[in-house]
């Protein structure tokens, strides 16, 4: 059966980050340049697992695939932002709204997933390295990867489809720079308790399941470690491990603390830690990933001579 919302309002005013003249310039150029330095880090980490056969890995799949998921996450909901610097209203029609927030549900649910699959990866190759290749067979990769992409998406049609059974009838202004769940929820004339519930059960499984996985995951990893008698050992696990906690921690933390308190939407803190988890987090990834990493590193150098021998004359005899 479609949906058919009743709503009388037909568009959204987003109102950004700040109403004060003086910030909007310099607050353009900081995320023009946060977007910039995002896209060419999450797509120069895709090209490079692409292009270098030594990253044909099970880890570096799960990687590639979190490069994608940051990618598109951010070409979501920045470009509107930046929008909002340069305009008096940054108007955002309805559908374009629900359209928004559809694929930040997404795309934050299956990178909720992913992470949670890359603990498991780290899980066998550190515990069990000899069932490695075995275990992370390219079918295994692709059903995790394909059951993460399922589970955000069916997310992300529970939490639009009740958002779109809504009525909107009084103001439109989203006191924020996106279409997100809560500040939504605050301009409803109907009754969110439905959406509320939703929300509340649809993040806390979410949450409550890849944590655990996580934190299971890691626990077993430190037993092992802490068995292992060389130093060099120890030294590998942690350089492995040490990326995604890294990003673990980043994600999960900036998240919780930007809907720790959803009735204060509009506040100065929410919006820091919305920033924090929606723009820096994305941009951050590609960087843990390729300074600690030393497949990385050598991937890179592999590349670039490829690419300064191409540009070299060619001498005829």
């Amino acid at each position: 059966m479609a949906v058919k919302n009743v709503s009388s309002v037909t568009e959204f005013i987003l109102m950004g980050l700040t109403d004060q003249p003086k910030l909007q310039m310099p607050l353009f150029f900081l995320f023009l340049v946060n977007y910039l330095v995002t896209m060419v880090g999450n797509l120069s980490l895709i090209n490079l697992i692409c292009f270098n056969s030594h990253l044909h890995t099970p880890m570096y799949f799960f990687l590639f695939n979190l490069s994608f998921i940051d990618l598109c996450y951010s070409f979501v909901f920045t470009p509107k932002m930046l929008m909002s610097f340069n305009s008096e209203k940054n108007i955002i029609s309805f559908a374009g709204c629900m359209t928004q927030l559809f694929f930040f549900s997404f795309f934050v649910g299956s990178e909720c997933y992913v992470l949670t699959a890359m603990a498991c990866d780290r899980y066998v190759a550190i515990c069990k390295p000899l069932l490695y290749t075995i275990t992370m067979s390219p079918q295994v990769c692709s059903l995790l990867m394909s059951a993460s992409y399922m589970m955000g998406f069916a997310g992300a049609m529970a939490h639009t489809g009740c958002m779109m059974r809504l009525t909107f009838c009084d103001s439109n202004i989203i006191i924020h720079y996106m279409c997100d769940i809560f500040p939504l929820l605050q301009l409803s004339c109907s009754s969110t308790y439905a959406n509320e519930l939703v929300s509340s059960i649809g993040v806390g499984i979410v949450v409550i399941v890849s944590s655990l996985i996580i934190c299971i995951s890691y626990t077993l990893i430190i037993f092992s470690i802490l068995h292992m008698s060389s130093a060099k050992g120890w030294s590998k696990a942690f350089s492995t491990c040490g990326s995604h906690l890294i990003a673990v921690g980043l994600f999960y933390g900036s998240g919780l603390l930007t809907y720790v308190k959803p009735s204060s939407a509009g506040s100065l803190g929410q919006k820091f830690f919305s920033v924090l988890y929606t723009n820096v987090v994305p941009m951050l990834n590609p960087l843990i990933y390729s300074l600690r990493n030393k497949d990385v590193k050598l991937a890179l150098k592999k590349t670039l001579k490829r690419i300064t021998k191409r540009r070299e004359p060619v001498v005829l005899p």
